[in-house]
């Protein structure tokens, strides 16, 4: 049987030390050894018994109950203050064959695969590449939780893919304490797997595109996720260049996406006819405080997988652009360790130059972040095309109400299905505000009221907006949700009112829920969404 530990805590916090938050009960589950239980599916069922009794427990004690995983997210949408799961020992995976796809499936079984929840990203690539497989994209770094990814739609920046819920094609959702309360959900436009699957795991089956959407993105508020089935992709190498360039270039190839006729070219990277290839990522670096006329950008271009290629590390490892948080930090640490001096120095310093250059798979790519102290980050997702625009709006915010002790970035992603995600824009920029974290004081404005002033910046002047769910804002700025994703808001909250139970949506809601105004069950859910319930 699996086993959980049970510890009283009066406190919990994010990797990054964006809390500490109250809590009172932390647990650990491990599953049971194979050596006493040999079969993988009997372990994994084994464990979704044992998370439905501690469902029960806080049920029975009318006190909340939330999973959480790396901690990796930078405010307390991960946090509740009564009951926290930490997912981290409940790593299994499984491989599918053609005899467990559904009859309409159009996927090809040997891309397919059930991780559970506590598999890192790490992990997930490291199975992967056993079979000759990769994920289509991830985030920056490779410490968080598959679960925790898709939770808060965590991007890459590859503008051909989308965000790490977009190769997602099944979830296994425990949302209850009941026989009934295992679920399968799939699309019904596009299933995967067949029933006998889902019987497997003992679960109730749903297909219903509009539900799978809104919980594809479901803030930790659709149950506990126990497995998540996605589609890989066969092994591909990334060649990773970065550049200074003329910003004007930079940011005339953030609104149009044309790398065909932009006159930024990389040697190598062109078509028969001299004309630049499209990458598969591009990232711009921008310290507002100095300017010299140029950004860094990074391009990545897909290339095919072969066994033999240059060792990526020594570049990875040293690289100053792997991470907006770690380019910050490394440049903060050449200056006396105050937040005045550091942001004073940030208006003398340049972006280094580089000419990097090196090649590796997306896991070798997206490698181990070097930062997990102290740290804040701000994220918001607008229209490509008002990518420049909204750069020097959030930038003369940061100039003229701050200063504060961080520098930009933008990344570009393509829309997702997810009801609630943030990249919800054809191609989506999201400009991202990372750095170390400050105290409020005379001469330094609060991190809050930065956020809120960001918000209303891009209000004033009436640019569409989404920000990133697990990252730094003023979450309880009046109507933010609502204004950001008007009707779908209302539709996420009446899919997960079908969903759940009432007790269910309590024991599964949390502080941040409520403050952004999505814990309220909606009243007169459709006939048909009810039988979505047991």
């Amino acid at each position: 049987m699996a086993t959980t530990t049970k510890h009283p805590l009066n406190k919990w916090d994010t990797l990054h030390n964006n809390g500490p938050f109250p809590l009172k009960i932390l647990y650990k589950t491990k599953l049971e050894g194979s050596g006493i239980m040999p079969s993988k599916l009997d372990r994994y069922n084994d464990a979704a018994k044992e998370i439905q009794r501690l469902i029960t427990e806080a049920k029975n004690q009318s006190e909340g109950f939330r999973a959480y995983g790396s901690a990796w997210s930078m405010n307390n949408v991960a946090h509740q203050k009564d009951r926290m799961h930490f997912n981290g020992a409940m790593n299994l995976n499984f491989t599918f064959a053609d005899q467990d796809l559904h009859s309409m499936s159009s996927y090809n079984a040997s891309n397919l695969f059930l991780f559970q929840c506590g598999n890192t990203i790490k992990e997930v690539s490291g199975k992967l590449a056993s079979h000759g497989k990769s994920l289509k994209t991830t985030g920056a770094s490779n410490g968080q939780t598959i679960a925790g990814c898709i939770s808060t739609g965590v991007h890459g920046s590859a503008f051909g893919v989308g965000s790490v819920q977009d190769y997602v094609v099944g979830l296994n959702l425990i949302i209850g304490p009941n026989p009934g309360d295992i679920v399968y959900l799939e699309r019904h436009t596009k299933p995967a797997l067949n029933d006998v699957f889902g019987q497997k795991l003992k679960a109730r089956i749903i297909r219903n595109d509009e539900l799978f959407n809104a919980a594809l993105v479901g803030l930790g508020a659709f149950g506990f996720i126990h497995g998540v089935v996605i589609e890989a992709q066969n092994l591909f190498l990334l060649k990773r260049y970065v550049r200074k360039i003329d910003k004007k270039i930079a940011l005339k190839l953030a609104e149009t996406m044309n790398f065909k006729n932009s006159t930024f070219k990389i040697e190598g990277e062109t078509d028969v006819n001299g004309k630049g290839k499209t990458p598969y990522h591009y990232k711009i670096f921008i310290n507002q405080y100095k300017d010299d006329g140029k950004y860094v950008v990074e391009c990545m271009y897909k290339k095919p997988y072969r066994q033999s290629y240059p060792d990526p590390f020594p570049v990875i490892k040293t690289s100053l652009y792997g991470d907006l948080i770690n380019l910050i930090i490394q440049i903060s640490r050449q200056f006396p360790k105050t937040i005045p001096l550091f942001i004073k120095s940030l208006e003398k310093a340049i972006l280094p130059n580089v000419d990097e250059v090196s090649i590796g798979t997306l896991a070798e790519t997206f490698w181990d972040a070097p930062y997990q102290g102290p740290a804040f980050a701000i994220s918001f997702g607008v229209d490509h095309k008002d990518s420049s625009k909204a750069l020097k709006i959030l930038a003369d915010v940061t100039k003229n109400d701050g200063p504060i002790p961080g520098i930009f970035a933008m990344r570009f992603v393509k829309k997702s299905k997810a009801t609630l995600a943030f990249s919800r824009f054809p191609i989506t920029c999201m400009i991202e505000i990372d750095g170390v974290l400050w105290k409020k004081s005379k001469k330094l404005i609060g991190l809050k009221e930065i956020s809120k002033k960001m918000i209303q910046a891009l209000k004033g002047n009436n640019i569409p907006f989404t920000m990133h769910w697990g990252k730094n804002s003023d979450w309880g700025f009046n109507g933010l949700v609502d204004h950001m994703y008007g009707a779908d808001a209302s539709t996420w909250k009446t899919f997960r009112s079908a969903l759940l139970s009432e007790d269910m949506q309590k024991l599964f809601s949390n502080g941040f829920l409520k403050t952004v105004g999505l814990s309220e069950e909606q009243l007169n859910i459709p006939n048909n969404l009810i039988a979505s319930r047991i």
